[in-house]
């Protein structure tokens, strides 16, 4: 019984590592995608409208309201927009 609690948090760790490892930024995306221009603008704006999507669904998931819905909200989404590059 213990060996499978202990394996079961091991895989939970590890996953989110892995998928914080492998996010990457809407700056990232389209550096690696080497866009430029109307392009970029464009490719920016659609991302960054999407995290703002992700962001508010699990903020409303979190059932935060007030000053902790705004602070996660920002956090959210600057670490999905990312670093203009």
């Amino acid at each position: 019984m213990l060996r499978n609690v202990l394996l079961i948090v091991c895989t939970m760790i590890s996953l989110v590592f892995v998928g914080n490892v492998f996010a990457k930024s809407c700056s990232d995306m389209s550096a690696e995608k080497k866009l430029a221009g109307a392009a970029k603008n464009s490719f920016l704006k659609k991302c960054e409208k999407d995290a703002k999507a992700s962001c508010e669904a699990d903020s409303d998931e979190k059932k935060l309201s007030g000053a902790a819905r705004n602070s996660h909200m920002k956090k959210c989404v600057n670490d999905a927009v990312g670093a203009p590059a």
